[in-house]
């Protein structure tokens, strides 16, 4: 990964990037393509602070973070894009084995992103058996109802009545419920990033609605537990297909980061849904 900061803008080189790949993956769901005369732009959010990054070519490694200090880049958006980590050394690690090979090979672009913990947690509560164009229709009417998106601090007392203007059915119940327990000190989440993952995931699954898929997906993407594997229908695909015995051990560790490059492949790639397919 290299920079520079030229005309107000962050210049950033970083072959194992796309923004397609990270940004409409399903991880997080503050984040919009937009018309541009580069490649791909998307505008998005970060603990609502605004950013807008253009892909300049499809192939090529170059994006631009628009109207972006280089102290905010520092401070900000080289932690959330995960720049410190390296993509090109995990993919050669991962590609060990062969299904992962060509999951890295075909989803070159993928990064995890290091989202705020409560927005992550209130994000996939609110994704349980819901598809990404109404997740976000969700919280974009959430953070219109606080003026961003809130914490929990600001949604004390909050009830599954008030968030009625959502239009989040049943999921507003478990809402309510995680905003109580936060807000009690019952659930800690600072608590929670510092347990054993096992007992994490427990923890987590105290709210209600909450089962071990979404437990997993706040622990990787707002937590940074790069251990955790979410499994959803399309995990277990892979899991039954490929590693009915387990994972490899190249992934050790950072069986996350490896799930995402499962998923975006198993998803969206037809030669995989052919594997999956002769195999079954």
């Amino acid at each position: 990964m290299d920079y520079t900061y030229k005309n107000g803008d962050i210049i950033l080189c970083e072959e194992n990037f796309s923004l397609d790949d990270t940004l409409d993956c399903g991880q997080a769901f503050r984040w919009e393509s937009v018309t541009s005369d580069y490649f791909r732009t998307y505008k998005g959010y970060y603990k609502n602070i605004p950013l807008t990054i253009s892909q300049t070519e499809y192939d090529k490694g170059i994006f631009i973070l628009h109207g972006v200090t280089e102290e905010d880049f520092r401070n900000i958006w080289l932690d959330y894009f995960d720049l410190n980590t390296d993509y090109g050394e995990l993919k050669r690690r991962f590609s060990e084995d062969e299904t992962l090979a060509k999951a890295c090979a075909y989803a070159k672009g993928v990064r995890l992103l290091r989202q705020d913990a409560e927005e992550c947690l209130i994000s996939f509560i609110l994704s349980q058996n819901n598809n990404i164009p109404r997740i976000k229709g969700i919280i974009g009417r959430l953070c219109d109802m606080y003026g961003g998106f809130p914490k929990f601090s600001q949604m004390r007392g909050v009830t599954a009545d008030d968030l009625a203007p959502l239009r989040a059915g049943f999921r507003a119940k478990y809402i309510e419920d995680c905003t109580a327990r936060v807000n009690s000190g019952e659930l800690s989440l600072d608590g929670v990033k510092k347990m054993p993952l096992t007992e994490a995931e427990k923890a987590l699954m105290t709210v209600k609605g909450i089962g071990p898929k979404v437990a997993m997906c706040v622990l990787l993407f707002g937590m940074y537990r790069t251990d955790a594997y979410p499994v959803d229908v399309w995990i277990k695909r892979v899991n039954e297909s490929f590693y009915p015995n387990g994972l490899p051990d190249c992934v050790k560790g950072v069986q996350g980061i490896a799930q995402q490059y499962l998923f975006h492949y198993i998803r969206t790639c037809p030669e995989a849904a052919e594997l999956i397919h002769r195999d079954k």
